[in-house]
């Protein structure tokens, strides 16, 4: 996706928790080969051969939606899409602290998918 913003323009304004919660997530994924993270309009887009992970900054929370190829049910998971062959899942933080083993062995069967 081409965008001119940059992941710091994403979270310009927002919470210093909002901030760590996404750098941790960031160091959680980042080493997991081949993973290129860049900008959008309004989200940051992790992507391997497709996108896996989109982050979206809100008031006061951070919707991470990972997608698989079939609906997972977990009680980190608050809301499930489907979207012709994948889910889209939704998990919502609000600090670095949620940023859990949990949490991301959920995002890894994601990555894992794609």
């Amino acid at each position: 996706m081409c965008s001119t913003k940059s992941i710091d323009d994403i979270f310009e304004g927002k919470s210093e928790n909002l901030i760590l919660a996404f750098d941790q997530v960031l160091i959680g994924v980042i080493d997991w080969e081949p993973c290129t993270v860049g900008a959008s309009t309004n989200t940051v887009i992790f992507t391997k051969e497709k996108a896996w992970l989109i982050i979206r900054p809100m008031s006061k929370q951070i919707d991470i939606k990972f997608y698989h190829p079939t609906k997972i049910d977990h009680r980190l998971v608050k809301k499930t899409a489907h979207y012709g062959n994948k889910f889209a899942h939704h998990i919502r933080i609000s600090d670095e602290s949620e940023v859990t083993t949990e949490l991301l062995n959920l995002l890894r069967i994601g990555y894992d998918a794609y």
